[in-house]
């Protein structure tokens, strides 16, 4: 699934190859993925100019000329990709935007749960989808007071789009190990010191992901995304793979609020009342 690694990733690509580009047609190929009239559609971009980009958690902007801005929105298997002609087109490209100088951008979607549409702003867009600030915006003091205030256990807060927008799963473990936290910590029992840690891995985690253009097996060993199970994996993993990198502790995978978690029970201690595994 895409997250605000990837996403960012779109952002510049896209920037690179729309910017101050006219866009001449748009070709529809599945409306599934509209969230706009396709007539709609065609009367805002065609003629428009692309004068900026922009990314809001999970989703990504295009600026035009005539004030609004495009959405794109990449559900589980969204991407975007660019070709020149027809016998070229990405599979799976499910909307085509042509630029006058002849490149044409595809919104490549699989399974078809992305959606495009428009927005007067960034901020009505965001008001509307009732989402927090970006992730990468978060500020320790904001975050440290929205922790304060709730009952909720840790990781279901953190990937929680109203408190912040772009954090997913992975990211949430990722950043709960380097601030060794334990995911099932109730959010109010974070101290301002664990507070500012779990903020400061927001930032090593999304700027390490956005440096390496989401390649994850590129990220550093002392990572812990290295001991996940993807579905994808292009060999067996070792033994090794499953142990925490500081302590060779074996990581604990349980679900929490119903997603799947990963952790050190040594690094991240259980909290006193928690029925945890450890």
């Amino acid at each position: 699934m895409p997250e605000l690694p990837e996403v960012e990733t779109y952002r510049r690509f896209l920037e690179e190859i729309t910017l101050h580009q006219t866009v001449t047609a748009v070709e529809v190929f599945d409306a599934h993925v509209l969230a706009v009239d396709a007539d709609e559609l065609r009367r805002e971009l065609v003629g428009a100019t692309v004068t900026g980009t922009h990314r809001l958690g999970k989703n990504c902007f295009l600026q035009l000329s005539s004030g609004r801005l495009l959405v794109l929105h990449f559900g589980m298997t969204g991407d975007v990709g660019a070709y020149r002609h027809d016998y070229d087109r990405p599979r799976f490209t499910r909307v085509a935007l042509h630029l006058r100088e002849g490149l044409r951008v595809a919104f490549i979607d699989p399974r078809k749960f992305g959606r495009i549409r428009l927005a007067d702003s960034v901020a009505t867009f965001q008001q509307a989808k009732k989402l927090g600030p970006d992730a990468l915006d978060l500020t320790a003091k904001q975050l440290q007071s929205a922790l304060g205030r709730r009952k909720t256990l840790l990781k279901p807060l953190l990937l929680d789009q109203r408190l912040t927008a772009g954090l997913g799963n992975w990211i949430v473990d990722e950043v709960l190990f380097q601030a060794r936290v334990h995911p099932e910590r109730p959010a109010a029992s974070v101290s301002a010191d664990e507070a500012a840690r779990l903020h400061a891995a927001v930032q090593l985690v999304l700027r390490t992901a956005i440096a390496q253009e989401a390649n994850y097996r590129q990220f550093p060993a002392s990572f812990l995304i290295h001991a996940r199970e993807w579905d994808e994996a292009p060999e067996p993993q070792s033994d090794a793979h499953h142990h925490c990198p500081r302590d060779r502790s074996p990581i604990v995978k349980k679900y929490v609020g119903g997603r799947a978690t990963y952790y050190c029970p040594v690094c991240q201690p259980a909290p006193p009342d928690s029925h945890s595994a450890a």
